[in-house]
């Protein structure tokens, strides 16, 4: 079954291992932020939908930063699907599955992948023909381990899962050596009040410690 995201991008997000999911509240950050983490090795962000800055941010990483792979967050509705497409997102996801916010992204050729948590969701995802989904919340629903039971039947449809949701460094070697999991997504790289106080060095640390463990896990795996 045919990805709904182009190679590419598959490639630079499995490649890079992490996602860093930021919630930016002054446009003026956005840059400084995506510039911290590229420089730590993240090259793929989900900005989040989740303050009235987000827009602005996302057009200012994408002019003054082209190189990171600017995705975006907590995409719920139709309206925000055009929104974020003309803003030039390179992929969207949802906390969950909203079966029309999905078909207006696939209209648009905007690659979204779907928030999951039980069999019933992946079914329906798998229905309107997503094949990478996200897995919300990652490790209050049970973390790897209920992961794990949950795609077991769906294993030969070669779904890929990007966990999110409570997640660290601590819990990047479970999910990675699994080649279902595309990459692991976290606010932990740049924390809302990181980003807020200006700490682009912090930042860049965090982003360079996960990538370390990143490029760890995948040469133990050769």
């Amino acid at each position: 079954m045919e990805s709904q995201f182009p190679k590419d991008i598959l490639c630079r997000i499995e490649r890079t291992g992490v996602i860093a999911v930021l919630i930016l509240d002054d446009p003026r950050h956005a840059v400084p932020t995506a510039r911290a983490l590229f420089e730590g090795g993240i090259e793929s962000m989900e900005l989040t939908l989740r303050t009235p800055a987000a827009l602005d941010c996302l057009k200012n990483i994408v002019r003054e930063l082209p190189e990171m792979l600017a995705g975006v967050g907590t995409v719920l509705t139709c309206d925000q699907v055009d929104q974020v497409s003309d803003a030039g997102a390179a992929y969207a996801v949802a906390p969950g599955l909203n079966c029309k916010t999905v078909e207006h992204a696939q209209s648009l050729n905007l690659p979204f992948a779907p928030g999951v948590m039980t069999p019933s969701d992946i079914e329906a995802a798998v229905q309107l023909g997503c094949r990478e989904l996200k897995f919300f919340p990652a490790q209050p629903t049970g973390g790897i381990q209920y992961l794990a039971n949950l795609k077991a039947p769906y294993q030969h449809l070669g779904l890929r899962f990007l966990p999110l949701g409570g997640l660290g460094t601590g819990h990047l070697e479970g999910y990675l050596t699994d080649p279902a999991i595309l990459a692991v997504g976290g606010t932990w790289i740049a924390r809302r009040d990181m980003i807020q106080s200006e700490n682009w060095e912090a930042i860049t640390q965090r982003a360079q410690q996960a990538r370390d463990v990143v490029d760890s896990i995948r040469k133990g795996l050769e």
